[in-house]
């Protein structure tokens, strides 16, 4: 469903050739001294008519040159004079260009490639999920791109960003960069022991226990499609009718050759049985349970990037609609109520418009939209307007009035005359 965009050319900085001069005072001494020199043997010759007369003509062909001479020297003495006076004209260097897919960025907004909005959950994917709630929390300014699910960055890989031109992948690395870039560490006030403990329980997260909610979805294309309510036609940005899209994405997403069963063969947690698989998970939810306790937070009152993590990948069990049968989901809202809590308190965290961006499934809700017009000041605008049209039509029905009062006196006036005349 994703296609590849082409790569724009790097930048290039063009040579600049510096000017050579030459100096024109050796050009012009040169031809000086061999005239000289060619003038001195017919001053010492004896006196002879023939000699006198090639004498002369030389004399003239010497003094001729010695003239063009110096006029030349002048004239490349001038030129030369003006070349270095003139500045060099410096070339304007090209546009820069940027292999990105935004190129009509603004400096320091960070643009999101992710997934598309569905009716019950802001992302279906848990990396996308947790980048923008991480943005979110640390207060950042960012907009996500209505890419209708086409690209994918250079590793091919969904989220993504861009940002001054430059493209970060994979949720890891962004949140590792910009926190650098920024400052917006929020693990900066965990002791050395709480990073580690974190580290380890977000490789359990991200390694293990979306990999077993994966394998859910591969194996049942059709409650994804029914359970997170996905429009594909809006997912896709498509004309095609949502049964004819359901209908191809049934028998694709859940083959064999599928790219996904690859992934979950290749990782490992494909090759158990579904009862395994649901242990497996049950076992993760109740890690996470024993951590988080009755703390509002894994660390604390403040949450740090293991709330978040946690929060992008429980999430994605939570709002499943309760329609649709799902064992893993039904022993966290039993056995685990401690996390529900914890989703509940990052949603109203980061996303005081859930509300909003299920409704219309709008991927830019946190950018204030601008205020539409009033009713009065757009009646009043076209009561305005009216009045201007109306204007010449009024001056135009006077004069016919006018017009006809004086014709009707006129003609008063003619009966008058015509019944004195009788």
């Amino acid at each position: 469903m994703a296609t590849e965009v082409a790569q724009i050319p790097a930048e290039e900085t063009p040579a600049v050739a510096a000017p050579t001069e030459n100096p024109a005072s050796e050009q012009t001494e040169k031809p000086a001294a061999s005239e000289t020199a060619a003038a001195a043997p017919a001053a010492a010759a004896p006196p002879a008519e023939n000699e006198n007369a090639q004498g002369n003509k030389e004399d003239g062909k010497a003094s001729k040159e010695n003239a063009d001479g110096a006029v030349d020297g002048e004239a490349k003495k001038d030129g030369e004079a003006t070349a270095v006076a003139a500045p060099a004209k410096s070339e304007a260097p090209p546009a820069q260009k940027f292999n990105v897919h935004k190129t009509n960025f603004e400096k320091d907004i960070i643009y999101l490639y992710q997934f598309s909005r569905t009716p019950l959950l802001p992302s279906l994917s848990p990396y996308c999920l947790k980048v923008e709630t991480w943005l979110r929390l640390v207060g950042l300014k960012y907009e996500n791109v209505d890419h209708k699910m086409r690209f994918r960055s250079k590793k091919g890989q969904l989220p993504f960003i861009e940002l001054n031109g430059e493209e970060i992948a994979d949720s890891a690395i962004i949140i590792k960069e910009l926190s650098s870039k920024y400052e917006k560490n929020l693990d900066s006030g965990l002791t050395a022991e709480q990073r580690n403990v974190s580290y380890a329980t977000i490789a359990m997260l991200e390694n293990h226990l979306i990999w077993i909610i994966f394998y859910w979805r591969a194996k049942y294309p059709d409650n994804v499609l029914k359970g997170y309510k996905v429009n594909l036609q809006h997912a896709l940005g498509l004309r095609l009718p949502n049964s004819i899209l359901n209908f191809f994405f049934k028998i694709t997403f859940g083959r064999k050759w599928f790219q996904g069963t690859k992934k979950l063969k290749a990782h490992g947690i494909g090759v158990h049985s579904a009862e395994e698989i649901e242990e497996f998970g049950k076992n993760d939810l109740k890690v996470l349970s024993e951590m988080l306790d009755c703390k509002p937070f894994f660390f604390g009152d403040e949450p740090t990037t293991l709330d978040v993590v946690a929060f992008a990948v429980l999430s994605q069990l939570h709002y499943l609609s309760k329609d649709i049968a799902y064992p893993l989901r039904d022993y966290m809202t039993e056995k685990c109520p401690n996390l529900i809590g914890h989703v509940s308190r990052m949603k109203d965290k980061c996303f005081p418009d859930w509300d909003e961006i299920c409704t219309k499934l709008d991927l830019n809700a946190h950018i204030p939209k601008p205020e539409p017009e009033t009713k009065e000041g757009k009646e009043g605008g076209e009561q305005e307007k009216s009045n201007e049209q109306e204007g010449p039509e009024g001056d135009k029905i006077e004069k016919e009035l006018e017009k006809d009062k004086s014709n009707e006196k006129e003609s008063t006036e003619e009966n008058k005359e015509k019944e004195e005349t009788k």
